[in-house]
């Protein structure tokens, strides 16, 4: 079965660091773009990051000087660092993937669980 499975959230001070890691299992041909979604409660589900397989990045207006966004191939991993972070980060953050399960199926969109990240004031 093919998962995205988060770690790394939890609760941090204002200013402080955080680093989510997402790591996709199961059988996989290839994994092409990936990104890093947010979502509060009432609110739409935020795109904070992306980063395609040759490891193009771009981040959200709101994230630019504190998150970066990166990926291990090799791992079938896709990292989010979040830096400085402030209270408005505090959401729930799920990962999300284009995968290719094999050379006769389509790319399909993937999701994570999500993991809760809560900044303090």
């Amino acid at each position: 079965q093919v998962q995205l499975v988060e770690s790394g959230g939890g609760l941090v001070q204002a200013g402080g660091s955080l680093r989510l890691s997402c790591a996709a299992s199961g059988r996989i041909l290839r994994i092409n773009d990936m990104a890093w979604y947010r979502q509060t409660p009432g609110k739409q589900r935020e795109l904070v990051a992306t980063i395609t397989r040759g490891g193009r990045t771009n981040c959200a207006d709101s994230v630019k000087d504190r998150f970066t966004i990166s990926r291990d191939n090799a791992k079938n991993t896709v990292y989010l660092q979040m830096n400085s972070l402030k209270p408005e980060d505090t959401a729930v953050y799920y990962c999300n993937a284009d995968l290719t399960l094999s050379w006769y199926t389509q790319t399909q969109n993937y999701w994570g669980q999500g993991t809760q990240v809560t900044v303090s004031s």
